[in-house]
C-alpha cells in the first residue's frame, strides 16, 4: 500500500505534468498565431516589392515619354531603353509567376 508521503508527491506530479501540458498547448498556438502572422507578413512584403516595381516601372515610363517628347534624334540610345526596360518588365512578370 502506499504511504500518504507517496500519494501526495504523486498528487503534485500531476499537477506539474497538468500545468506543463497546459503550457505546452498554450506555446503551441501562440506558435501557430505567430507563423500566420509571418505568412502575412511575407504576403505584405511581396505585395510592396509589387507596388515598388511597378512604380519604377511607372517612373521609366514617364522619363521615356520625356526622352521621346524632347529630342526625337536619339531614337538608338532609346531604342537600347526599351529593350533595357522591355527584360526587365519580363524579369517581373517572372517574379510575379513564381
Amino acid at each position: 500500500m502506499a504511504s500518504s508521503q507517496q500519494l501526495a508527491q504523486l498528487d503534485r506530479l500531476e499537477r506539474q505534468i497538468t500545468t506543463l501540458v497546459a503550457a505546452y498547448q498554450q506555446l503551441r498556438e501562440e506558435l501557430a498565431d505567430a507563423n500566420t502572422t509571418v505568412q502575412q507578413l511575407r504576403a505584405d512584403v511581396r505585395e510592396r516589392d509589387r507596388q515598388l516595381k511597378e512604380h519604377q516601372n511607372q517612373e521609366n515610363i514617364v522619363k521615356l515619354v520625356h526622352t521621346i517628347a524632347g529630342e526625337p534624334t536619339h531614337a538608338n540610345e532609346l531604342k537600347l531603353r526599351l529593350n533595357e526596360y522591355i527584360r526587365e518588365l519580363d524579369k517581373c512578370l517572372a517574379y510575379l509567376r513564381d
